[in-house]
């Protein structure tokens, strides 16, 4: 798929990896900037990193830089916003485009896209704020929500990741809590119909789907602590199921993947109910990368280290 012309081109320019940023997940994304750009250094390319809370998008101009490898989690690096401006400024960058970004991170819109889709997914409902605000004190309104959902919910800001912002809640007074905190954060909440089941993600890489990964937590459910600082989570990859589960739910993930528009390299995040039907939960199109992180782990099953993982999502990048 990629000659050594090709490879050795590449080397031959100049990488800005972007990270840090001023998103609610800039630890995150320092992490899995040094990581990619160790990596990419230590595969022979001439990388640099980029703190875009610290420096300005022209430095990458007045630096001669050639391409760029995003790892900027959230918004203004996950968003459309980042990829918009590098094509702006004419330098090509990993991942998707502005719109298969944008409509990946907006949990809202992505949902309306697998349902338009007739992809499966937990039914769900949009709060806006003001509308909130306006009966905050509605018990009445919070009541109907949760019944019209089964009683207990997810609740999650519409465009932020690694579980910020979110919530479970089965009382009203929970729900009430849930969303002044989500509000804290975004202009628009999503529920969503909690599902009791395992959780599963699916790593995409070019067109390829990559080993399931499930994640097991002794925590409510798969939250920030449980994703970046317990030491109770667990990963299974192998994942555990046979070989017609495992097929049906990579297949689910690059049709999620696809219908938001999103390319290169990504991660789409699935749970199973107890009656065996998959629910899409979410894409997502910059997912960490640490050397311990769930991108890593399923391409380390699939054969690749993650050198070579690295280097594949540059090199997606010049096609």
């Amino acid at each position: 798929m990629f000659s050594q012309d090709k490879i050795a081109q590449l080397k031959q320019e100049k990488i800005a990896v972007l990270y840090g940023g001023t998103s609610a997940e800039r630890e995150v994304s320092l992490n899995s900037g040094k990581a990619i750009a160790k990596g990419l250094i230590e595969s022979g390319y001439n990388a640099e990193l980029f703190d875009t809370k610290a420096v300005s998008l022209t430095e990458l101009t007045q630096q001669g830089i050639d391409r760029v490898f995003i790892a900027l989690h959230g918004r203004g690096g996950e968003d459309g916003c980042l990829q918009g401006a590098l094509e702006y400024m004419g330098l090509p960058y990993t991942g998707s485009n502005v719109l298969g970004s944008a409509l990946s991170m907006d949990k809202v819109r992505s949902k309306q896209i697998f349902v338009a889709n007739e992809l499966p997914t937990a039914a769900f409902k949009v709060v806006d704020k003001t509308s909130f605000e306006e009966r905050v004190d509605d018990a009445t309104l919070l009541t109907e929500l949760l019944s019209s959902l089964g009683g207990r919910v997810m609740v999650k800001p519409a465009n932020e990741g690694s579980s910020i912002g979110m919530a479970q809640a089965q009382t009203a007074e929970q729900l009430g809590n849930a969303l002044t905190e989500a509000f804290g954060f975004d202009e628009q909440v999503l529920l969503e119909a909690w599902i009791d089941g395992p959780e599963y993600t699916v790593s995409i890489l070019g067109d390829e789907a990559l080993p399931a990964i499930h994640m097991e937590t002794p925590r409510e459910f798969y939250d920030y602590e449980a994703k970046y600082q317990s030491n109770s989570t667990q990963y299974h990859c192998p994942c555990g199921l046979d070989e017609k589960d495992e097929l049906a739910i990579q297949g689910l993930a690059l049709k999620a993947f696809r219908a938001t528009g999103a390319k290169g390299w990504g991660r789409v995040d699935l749970m199973r109910q107890p009656s065996g039907e998959w629910q899409l939960l979410e894409v997502n199109t910059v997912p960490g990368m640490t050397e311990t992180s769930l991108v890593p782990k399923a391409a380390k099953q699939y054969g690749l280290s993650f050198k070579a993982l690295v280097e594949r999502i540059l090199l997606l990048s010049a096609i």
